[in-house]
């Protein structure tokens, strides 16, 4: 049981602990001998004080507390740990030296009862601040535990009155073990790391995006050989162990891992895929595989999908590496083979047969963005994809007379093809908004603003993406073929049967000589993620903290991503790139003008590494 605190601490006195004799004891002093550490665990050890260092800001003061609400009273014998220990709500300005904050206050402290264990969910990003914490047994040093946490920028890039409730919230973070030097856990010499150099990791993140797009990762035939190399140098050089996997003669996926403090957790997955579309490079204009920067952007195929939040993701958790900051949770970093074509090399193949190796219990992937453009209102909106619509695609075929174009007739496969395409095109979609679509105006308060995506995620749709017909190449104009073909790409709300869906389509072409056949393999229907998770929760205080006037909501996507395949083995999996972008941009994906903006390529990786940091 602690004591108390010692009679002196090397340095100067203690500011929260009042340790130079003859001082008067501060009220956090008091408050120590009221917190039992029975449960603070070092390889089994109890620990008979603590020590912290020194804040750049004053002593938060005490005031008698009362019972945590939610919380279960201590039992007969146990100190009142259950009492909470209120703090005065005085103003107090917070200043900064050279732009960052040079040490926090970090109180070691792991009690079920105090009911404050989760202290750290409330907020702590921005600019990084490291410290150390020393840990004393019988009044020596005897083991040392990275600390590092970090502040909302506004806190730390101006001078700002807050209270001092805020600051003991947002300055005391709860472990929920402490690593003995002896053990392959993060320790760490008593020199902590130097600060992030933020614009050094930005300028090489922007490097490191323009050589990941220059490889031609072009799916068919999704090689990804070279992007897995790519990745594979990048992780090793910073100390990383990625693990490449063949699913393909030509396809490679890559895992790495970020071990976390508690290997209880199930793992946050951070999901992103290396192969893109194709391209027609007479219609660009700028090469695209040349990743140009103009204009404020970086052009080219892969910069929207994906390849710029892989590397966010990347450049996120090396800098997690960099700092020797230890996440919550070990965090994985999956980048997959063939997402194009449907996952069958990449997250399909890794799932069937490395499922072990992943299970997470989060997954972060492509789809939500933050937008001005999505709503009939001036908000800032940041979307998370929780679920997307199911792809349902259709391949049409007719066969009829050939001959030729002098004699036409009604049976001729070209004129019964169409035909049946305009029954189909013309068929009315009745509005059905699900729940997700319900929650997204509820929470901007607005209506969806008229385009083609809000339409699309109210409603089944139907778009025909190809037509085949002809003799001969190219076709020969007075020819009337005996085949035509025609492709139709649908996508159904969550919840929509697709038996039920393609009975409907051939009632409308039933007395036409027309077959109609599944074009893919249909996937299971999967209800989207659930939006009050505690990583939900933990998206929404890290946006908060970069952009306070915003509104989260959950997403549908038009859409489908690899994030739909971790759902169904009971993942919470989201689609989130903190990046803000008007429509145009964000509609520029598979686009011969496909692009993404710098500043927010690099703003991003900011907000996603912080988030990384939260508990959830």
């Amino acid at each position: 049981m602690l004591r108390g605190p010692p009679a002196h601490f090397p340095g100067s006195a203690h500011p929260l602990l009042g340790s130079r004799r003859g001082s008067a004891p501060s009220p956090f002093a008091t408050l120590l001998p009221r917190l039992p550490l029975g449960s603070l665990r070092t390889l089994g050890h109890r620990l008979d004080l603590f020590s912290v260092f020194p804040l750049p800001f004053g002593t938060p003061p005490f005031r008698p507390g009362k019972p945590i609400p939610g919380k279960k009273p201590p039992g007969p014998g146990e100190a009142r740990a259950g009492e909470a220990q209120e703090i005065a709500r005085r103003p107090q300005k917070i200043g900064h030296a050279q732009g960052r904050v040079e040490r926090i206050e970090v109180v070691l402290i792991e009690d079920p009862h105090l009911g404050v264990e989760r202290a750290g969910q409330m907020g702590h990003r921005g600019a990084v601040a490291h410290g150390q914490m020393y840990l004393e047994r019988r009044h020596r040093e005897c083991s040392l535990s990275r600390v590092v946490a970090s502040f909302p920028l506004p806190w730390v890039d101006r001078q700002r009155s807050v209270t001092r409730s805020e600051l003991l919230r947002r300055s005391l973070f709860f472990f929920d073990s402490v690593t003995s030097m002896g053990q392959k856990q993060a320790t760490m010499s008593a020199t902590p790391p130097p600060p992030l150099d933020w614009d050094s990791l930005q300028k090489e993140a922007l490097e490191i995006l323009r050589g990941y797009i220059q490889i031609p990762s072009v799916n068919p035939p999704a090689d990804t050989t070279q992007t897995a190399a790519f990745l594979q140098k990048i992780l090793e050089a910073k100390g990383l162990s990625p693990q490449l996997y063949s699913s393909g003669p030509v396809n490679r996926n890559l895992l790495a891992r970020l071990p976390g403090r508690d290997p209880s957790r199930k793992p946050l997955l951070l999901l992103n895929h290396m192969d893109v579309v194709p391209v027609d490079a007479a219609r660009w204009k700028t090469p695209p595989f040349a990743a140009t920067v103009a204009d404020g952007f970086v052009w080219g195929r892969g910069t929207f999908d994906m390849k710029g939040l892989g590397i966010q993701q990347l450049m996120a958790l090396l800098a997690l590496k960099r700092a020797g900051i230890v996440p919550p949770r070990t965090i994985l970093f999956l980048a997959t083979a063939d997402e194009e074509s449907g996952g069958h090399h990449g997250a399909r193949w890794m799932i069937e047969h490395h499922w072990e190796e992943l299970d997470p219990e989060y997954v972060l992937d492509e789809g939500g963005f933050g937008t001005r453009d999505l709503f009939l209102s001036p908000k800032l909106v940041f979307t998370v994809q929780v679920g997307d619509k199911q792809p349902f695609w259709l391949r049409l075929r007719t066969t009829g007379r050939p001959g030729h174009g002098s004699i036409p007739t009604k049976k001729d496969a070209p004129a019964v093809l169409l035909r049946a395409l305009l029954r189909i095109l013309e068929r009315k979609e009745v509005d059905q908004p699900p729940a997700v679509v319900e929650a997204m105006i509820s929470r901007v308060g607005a209506p969806l603003a008229p385009h083609p995506f809000t339409e699309s995620i109210q409603r089944n749709s139907i778009a025909l993406t190809s037509l085949l017909a002809g003799v001969g190449t190219p076709p020969k104009i007075n020819v009337i073929p005996s085949v035509a073909e025609a492709t139709l790409d649908c996508r159904l709300l969550p919840g929509v049967d697709p038996d039920e869906f393609l009975s409907s389509i051939r009632a409308l072409v039933a007395d036409l000589p027309v077959t109609i056949e599944l074009a893919n393999d249909l996937v299971a229907p999967t209800p989207p993620s659930p939006w009050d998770t505690p990583l939900f929760g933990a998206i929404e205080r890290t946006i908060a903290a970069h952009y306070p006037d915003a509104v989260v909501s959950p997403l549908l996507s038009t859409g489908f991503t690899d994030a739909r395949h971790f759902r169904q083995k009971g993942a919470v999996a989201y689609g989130f790139q903190p990046v803000i972008l008007d429509h145009e941009t964000a509609w520029s994906a598979h686009s011969d003008s496909e692009r993404i903006p710098v500043a927010e390529f690099q703003r991003g990786i900011r907000l996603l590494f912080d988030l990384l940091q939260e508990e959830f």
